[in-house]
């Protein structure tokens, strides 16, 4: 298990292992997960595979507790060093050992799909959708607004949602109520970069449900283009009904392995939230 005395080596291996990450990214990854509170009982970083005091593997893990019962980790950057990838194995089969736990794999390299299919994942996600939600219909009597950490939203936002928008919004994400009445919907955006960071875009990381977004893309995406966002990067397996733009299939797939199926339109305290983009 990996302590916080481990950052500083840590940093040095996952830069060797993803030379696209810069050294003070995974710094400050590490540092975000050290202040971060764990759900008691799981590790706080994840695993490490070390020969002669130095470590050759990593596996960084994300806990997260929704609710009294369900825990949720995203196991992110899984990387060993070529001479001792035989133990790749073993450091995941560690990893995965808690029952009540759904595992998710949210950006596995192409090379790893079948690895990690054959150690009991499964998708739940085919691929991306570009959406340009601006384009999408009116829907009556409904309003997108900036969340306002100040405002009372009163019963139409629980505790818990008005937690993990701020939360959110503090790690730099786009919140976003829409009013129906007296109803209101949430939804969080995360900026992100596209084609080796020429283009820029959202992507969709909660609402309550997908079928949210695809109900009120018209007047979410109308407020978002008066921002400056025009498209919008949604999770699917098939194209949403509703929405235009153009499905990508095997383009971020996604997997899991545990009791609960993730679903779609929830990345919330994600590697891509904490870590960044």
């Amino acid at each position: 298990m990996i302590a916080e005395s481990d950052a500083p080596a840590l940093a040095g291996l996952l830069t060797r292992g993803f030379p696209d990450r810069t050294h003070d990214y995974w710094r400050r990854a590490l540092a975000t997960l050290a202040r971060r509170d764990a759900p008691e009982g799981y590790p706080r970083f994840g695993y490490m595979l070390e020969h002669d005091g130095a470590p050759v593997g990593v596996l960084l893990m994300i806990f997260t507790r929704f609710g009294d019962k369900q825990i949720r980790c995203n196991i992110s950057s899984w990387y060993v060093d070529e001479p001792y990838r035989g133990y790749a194995s073993l450091l995941i089969a560690a990893a995965v050992r808690h029952k009540d736990v759904t595992y998710v794999n949210i950006s596995p390299a192409t090379h790893t799909w079948q690895v990690i299919e054959a150690q009991g994942f499964r998708r739940y996600c085919d691929g991306q959708m570009l959406a340009i939600p601006a384009l999408s219909s009116w829907t009556a009597n409904a309003r997108a607004r900036a969340f306002d950490k100040k405002r009372d939203y009163g019963d139409a936002l629980t505790p818990q949602e008005r937690d993990l928008l701020i939360a959110h919004v503090e790690r730099g994400c786009l919140a976003y109520i829409v009013h129906e009445k007296r109803e209101a919907h949430p939804f969080v955006f995360l900026p992100r970069r596209l084609i080796k960071g020429l283009f820029p875009t959202l992507q969709l990381v909660y609402c309550r449900d997908i079928v949210d977004f695809q109900r009120f893309a018209g007047p979410l995406g109308r407020e978002l283009l008066s921002q400056g966002h025009p498209t919008v990067l949604v999770d699917a397996s098939e194209s949403l009904p509703g929405l235009f733009g153009m499905f990508f299939k095997d383009r971020g797939p996604k997997y899991f392995k545990g009791p609960e199926r993730p679903r779609l339109g929830d990345l919330s305290f994600s590697e891509g939230v904490l870590f960044g983009p």
